[in-house]
């Protein structure tokens, strides 16, 4: 079995010390992964930002706010699990001069000037070593993969999930899946346990098990080397 890192959640950029840009994003789909996992016989650790969702009890959990502290995390949890499955919804964008204290209210309008964020699963799949394994989500408007299928490129991913924006904060959601040659390996729609579920098996059999065979050979082949 797999010991798999798992993010969850939006993080959260600071305006001011009582203001920050966020998003939508409740865990729902995180914690439906880390059921399924644990379930499949998995060891799940999870990286989470600020969400209402409880975690099993047993479940390593790492708590963060920023997109930064999220990056930290997984990066030092990265060479202690097989692959990540990148469920969370880090914030894209943060002021680029937090304000210390509090802005005061104003007649006139307020502008922010923002800057892109570091990409976590990007940054991750950098610093992967060989045999680790990337999934990868993507939210886009009426699941269009084209964006996804950039990104799965781009952040040198194994496989990606597609869902429509009315995924976020429901108990539902549509799959689509992708892989690095811009294949569609399959769809599932329903309750977010269900397709959590599907999801842990199609990453069982695509990349879970293909790691666990291809270390076998270069054990084999290790074996043999030195016994020649």
């Amino acid at each position: 079995m797999a010991r798999i890192l798992i993010t969850a959640g939006p993080t959260r950029a600071a305006i001011d010390d009582v203001r920050f840009l966020t998003n939508a994003s409740s865990g729902r789909m995180a914690l439906a992964l880390v059921k399924a996992a644990r379930a499949a016989g998995h060891e799940v650790i999870v990286v989470s930002g600020p969400v209402a969702v409880e975690y099993p009890r047993g479940v390593c959990v790492e708590r963060v706010l920023t997109t930064a502290e999220m990056l930290a995390a997984c990066l030092a949890r990265l060479p202690h699990v097989d692959g990540v499955i990148a469920a969370a919804a880090p914030c894209d964008f943060e002021p680029e001069r937090r304000v210390r204290g509090k802005i005061p209210r104003q007649g006139t309008t307020l502008t922010l000037r923002l800057k892109p964020t570091v990409d976590v699963i990007a940054t991750v799949a950098r610093r992967a070593r060989g045999g680790q394994w990337m999934v990868a989500f993507a939210l886009e408007p009426d699941a269009d993969p084209t964006r996804a299928l950039e990104k799965i490129t781009t952040k040198r991913c194994d496989l990606i999930a597609v869902n429509d924006l009315s995924a976020v904060d429901a108990s539902r959601t549509a799959l689509t899946v992708y892989d690095r040659t811009h294949a569609r390996v399959g769809g599932r729609s329903g309750t977010k346990a269900a397709v959590a579920a599907w999801l842990v098996r199609l990453i069982e059999t695509r990349l879970v098990t293909a790691t666990i065979l291809a270390s076998g050979c270069r054990r084999r082949s290790r074996i043999a080397s030195s016994a020649v």
